[in-house]
């Protein structure tokens, strides 16, 4: 089976941990430890959290200041439109910018949020 593993830069690594468990990711460690932890998001799909300075180690570069610049917007499923917003409202409530309302493009409803280090995240569900 593929896995597909996302691996970020945080600020601080609990509170960013703390942020994703509030929109249901789920870790099996209590607290984070070193300079990284592993959240699953689905059976296949993992979020890694870096603290900066660990990620620009394993990447060799800096990592992208995300009040100028995006380097990538992580698209998830949901299984309705209102998942979609649920979602996004979570993740608005435990401090991150949702990215305004959810756009519909044919079967396609979408919606946006920046975490608590800026990455922008959307949700999506596809209809039919």
């Amino acid at each position: 089976m593929t896995m597909t593993f996302i691996n970020l830069p945080v600020r601080d690594l609990t509170t960013a941990t703390e942020f994703y468990r509030a929109i249901g990711f789920t870790n099996d460690q209590a607290e984070p430890d070193g300079d990284s932890t592993v959240l699953t998001i689905s059976d296949s799909t993992r979020l890694v959290l870096h603290l900066r300075s660990g990620f620009e180690a394993y990447t060799g570069v800096a990592a992208t200041d995300t009040a100028t610049s995006r380097e990538v917007i992580v698209g998830l499923s949901a299984s309705s439109r209102g998942q979609v917003d649920e979602l996004v409202d979570q993740a608005a409530v435990a401090g991150g910018e949702s990215l305004g309302p959810g756009m519909a493009n044919g079967p396609m409803y979408m919606r946006g949020f920046r975490d608590l280090d800026g990455h922008q995240w959307s949700f999506l569900h596809m209809a039919g």
